[in-house]
C-alpha cells in the first residue's frame, strides 16, 4: 500500500534503485542521533603506490548494496530488530594531504563513535589509521587486529613518506592503536621486493597466515585461530577487497593473482568473533572494473561487517 505522504527514503514509496544512495537504503543519520552502527565513507586515495581510484569506493559501495536486504539467511537474524543503523555519509578529507587527511578522520569519528560503532568504507588503506586511533580512545586499551589482505601494510616508509596505504599497520603498532600479540592478519601472498619484507610480522609480533595456509587449512581452522589470538580483546577488523583473487574483483589498486575466492572470504567472516567493535573494508577503486562485479564484493563484505558489529552491539 503506497503511504499517504511523500517521503523520499520510505522502502514503500521508492524502488530500492532510487531515491537517496545510502548504504543497503538504511536511513541517513540525522543530527542528534546516536544509532547503534553508522556506517561512514572515507573517499581518499592519496596513500595510493599503485593504481589510484578508491576515492571513489564509497560512492560505488552505496550503488551497488541496494540489492542487499538486511535478513541475513546464514545467521537468521534481521539487522534492524535488535540495533539502530543509519549512514553518515562521507566524512570530509583533504584530496592532497594525507597528514590533514587523518587528522579530519580521525576527529569526525571520535564524534561519531563515542555513542555508535563505526563501519567505515574506504578509500585506500591509509584511512584505517583513524578508526583505529578513535577506537583506542574509546575503549582505553589497544586493540586487537583481525586483518585480511594479501599484503601485509608493514613497510616502514614508502619513498620517504610515513603515511600511506603500505605503513598503515605499523604505524598503528608504533601509536599504540592494536596489540600485535593479540592481532592476526590472513590472506598474505604475491612477490616481495625484498626477503626483509617477509619478516614484517614477526618482527612486529603479529602472526601471518598466508594464502596457501589459508586454502589448505581452511576457513574453520584459520577461524580457531584467529579466536585464539584475539582472546577476549575488542577487536577490529579490517579487509582489503585485493585479499580475494582478482578473478572476482580486479577493481583494486594492487592485485595479486592466485587468491581465495569471494565465497571463501565472505564464509570466513560470518565466522569471526563477536567481540568486533569497529570495522572498514578498503580499497575498491571501481572505475578499474567496467563489469562492477568488485563494488558488488566489496559491498558484500561490508554487509558482512555489519552483522559482525551487531553481534557484538545487540545480538
Amino acid at each position: 500500500m503506497m503511504p499517504s505522504y511523500y517521503d523520499p527514503v520510505s522502502e514503500n514509496a521508492m524502488p530500492r534503485f532510487a531515491g537517496l544512495a545510502t548504504f543497503m537504503n538504511i536511513a541517513p543519520l540525522q543530527a542528534g542521533e546516536a544509532p547503534d552502527i553508522v556506517v561512514v565513507g572515507a573517499p581518499f586515495d592519496g596513500g595510493t603506490t599503485m593504481r589510484p581510484g578508491a576515492r571513489m569506493g564509497p560512492r560505488a559501495l552505496r550503488e551497488a548494496s541496494h540489492g542487499l536486504y538486511p535478513y541475513h539467511r546464514v545467521h537468521r537474524h534481521k539487522l534492524t530488530d535488535r540495533v539502530s543503523v543509519a549512514d553518515g555519509g562521507d566524512l570530509f578529507v583533504v584530496a592532497t594531504d594525507i597528514v590533514q587527511t587523518l587528522e579530519h578522520l580521525t576527529r569526525q569519528l571520535r564524534i561519531l563513535g563515542e555513542r555508535s560503532r563505526i563501519l567505515l568504507m574506504g578509500g585506500d588503506h591509509s584511512v584505517t589509521l583513524a578508526p583505529l586511533r578513535a577506537a583506542r580512545e574509546r575503549y582505553g586499551q589497544p586493540l586487537a587486529l583481525i586483518h585480511l589482505d594479501a599484503h601485509s601494510d608493514l613497510w616502514d616508509t614508502m619513498w620517504g613518506g610515513p603515511y600511506n596505504h603500505a605503513t598503515v599497520f605499523r604505524r598503528a603498532v608504533e601509536e599504540g592503536l592494536i596489540d600485535p600479540a593479540h592481532s592476526i592478519q590472513v590472506g598474505m601472498r604475491g612477490s616481495l621486493e625484498e626477503a626483509a619484507e617477509d619478516q614484517f610480522g614477526d618482527e612486529l609480533g603479529i602472526v601471518q597466515i598466508s594464502t596457501d595456509q589459508w586454502l589448505d587449512q581452511g576457513n574453520e581452522r584459520v577461524q580457531e585461530a584467529i579466536a585464539q589470538r584475539v582472546g577476549q580483546l575488542p577487536a577490529y577488523v579490517s579487509v582489503d577487497i585485493d585479499v580475494v583473487d582478482p578473478a572476482f574483483a580486479c577493481g583494486t589498486g594492487t592485485p595479486e593473482a592466485g587468491g581465495p575466492s569471494s565465497y571463501t572470504v565472505l564464509s570466513l567472516l560470518r565466522l569471526l568473533p563477536s567481540l568486533v567493535v569497529g570495522a572498514d573494508v578498503v580499497e575498491l577503486a571501481p572505475d578499474l572494473d567496467v563489469t562492477r562485479n568488485s563494488a558488488l564484493f566489496a559491498a558484500s563484505v561490508a554487509y558482512e561487517l555489519l552483522f559482525l558489529l551487531a553481534h557484538g552491539a545487540g545480538y
